[in-house]
């Protein structure tokens, strides 16, 4: 199959989903409700809650915060539909390119779909142009994607997505998180979003100082998602007897890598132990 050509002037440029459109194949991402400013599903509908929607898996907690060489981005395994549990392993945490990665909270199905195209998105980009985009470039890209879903987030399909990387011109970690309409904001230090989002960000909070060294960032990270784990039912804590982890990643000069499971449940244990010498400390006073 030969890539199709355009005439003078009428070239999409380096944006995948313009080529899509161009190409004729762009119904299929209008369809559904990614990369399009207007769906059919959205126009002149009522606003409703995604827990009025039966059927449709969500994910919940995903926390990021940055440390001395780069970023560490989390989320945790469960995927709730209503008050049931609808998958107990699903993948929240993704590579974006080489040097960033994205995070999932809400509609999974939709969620998937639109770091797929994302994903697209860049490689695209990379492959046209003959370089790369900044990071904030890539920020923008995202939010532009989450600001054309805000029709079928309008019918329950909200996605708030979780971005991190490492950014080579400053040589540093950044962070971005996005709002329903695609508005785009940056972190300094930290974020947590999702149905356990506060109380993973109020855990990062009490223990997050600056130039935190990479198995610090990453106890905390875990710790984070323990505690959302404890006080929200929407979010999975780990199950060593099922041999489930939260996915951990972190970003820096080398690269995106993730944490094997084994590494994480090390972690996690190193957590716990903390957890029992407070608690039998406080028995013994």
């Amino acid at each position: 199959m030969s890539l199709p050509l355009f005439p003078l002037g009428n070239d999409p440029g380096p944006s995948f989903i313009e080529l899509l459109r161009r190409s004729g194949a762009g119904e299929v991402v209008v369809a559904r409700g990614v990369g399009s400013s207007v769906t059919s599903a959205g126009v002149g509908s009522s606003v409703t809650s995604a827990g009025s929607l039966p059927g449709v898996t969500h994910g919940t907690t995903i926390v990021a915060l940055r440390f001395e060489a780069g970023v560490v981005i989390a989320g945790d395994r469960r995927a709730t539909e209503g008050n049931m549990i609808a998958h107990r392993s699903i993948e929240k945490v993704f590579p974006a390119d080489r040097h960033s990665a994205v995070a999932i909270a809400g509609a999974a199905g939709t969620a998937i779909e639109m770091v797929r195209l994302f994903q697209t998105q860049l490689e695209h980009y990379e492959k046209v142009e003959g370089v790369r985009l900044s990071l904030e470039g890539k920020a923008n890209q995202l939010g532009q994607m989450v600001s054309a879903n805000l029709p079928m987030a309008m019918q329950g399909l909200v996605v708030i997505p979780l971005f991190a990387g490492y950014d080579l011109r400053l040589k540093t970690g950044r962070i971005f998180t996005y709002d329903v309409t695609g508005g785009r904001f940056e972190e300094t230090e930290f974020h947590a979003t999702g149905s356990g989002g506060r109380d993973a960000k109020n855990t990062v909070k009490l223990g997050y100082r600056e130039r935190l060294g990479r198995d610090e960032a990453v106890e905390l990270a875990v710790a984070a998602l323990y505690e959302a784990a404890d006080e929200d039912t929407a979010t999975g804590g780990p199950d060593p007897l099922r041999g489930i982890y939260p996915v951990v990643a972190m970003v820096d000069a080398e690269g995106y890598t993730r944490l094997s499971d084994e590494a994480v449940a090390w972690h996690f244990q190193n957590v716990l132990q903390r957890h029992r010498e407070r608690t039998e400390g406080a028995e013994r006073s």
